[in-house]
């Protein structure tokens, strides 16, 4: 597996962090983490929509949370009295925390669970402020003629 040293950068900017912790963190991952699988798609323009496969989860066993900017979707399987003795054992039941870091402007619009898969849509909402403004161009003789005119 390689490794990459990202200690160059931390030392070359400030206010990127986020992103070089981004990018250690991705360096990081490997394929036990993998749990559960998940899709990420786009529904729209500004639609999107994480599917993930919880099968055994019920909706008590869920957590869904978004907090600055990273959303964190939990699973934890409720003790049971006794736990059952099994002849093969092919769910995985165990608990999980899966983390999505969230562009700016991209808020969860909601979440169910519908046959095993927790799907969470996402939508981006860009602000008034923020969105693109079209500036007229007005030209020289169009500008002299609005002063004469005043």
């Amino acid at each position: 597996m390689r490794t990459m040293d990202f200690s160059p950068l931390f030392r070359h900017s400030v206010g990127f962090d986020r992103m070089q912790r981004m990018l250690d963190d991705l360096s990081r991952a490997d394929s036990a983490n993998a749990y559960p699988p998940y899709n990420i798609e786009q529904s729209g323009e500004n639609a999107y929509r994480v599917s993930m496969a919880v099968a055994g989860f019920g909706e008590d066993d869920l957590d869904v949370t978004v907090e600055k900017g990273t959303l964190t979707i939990a699973g934890k399987l409720a003790d049971g009295d006794e736990a059952p003795t099994y002849l093969h054992h092919g769910i995985a039941g165990r608990a999980f925390q899966r983390k999505f870091e969230l562009a700016d402007h991209i808020e969860v619009v909601g979440a169910n669970l519908s046959n095993g898969l927790l799907y969470v849509d996402l939508e981006r909402r860009v602000p008034e402020e923020d969105q693109p403004k079209t500036v007229k161009i007005v030209g020289a003789t169009k500008a002299i003629e609005q002063k004469n005119a005043a």
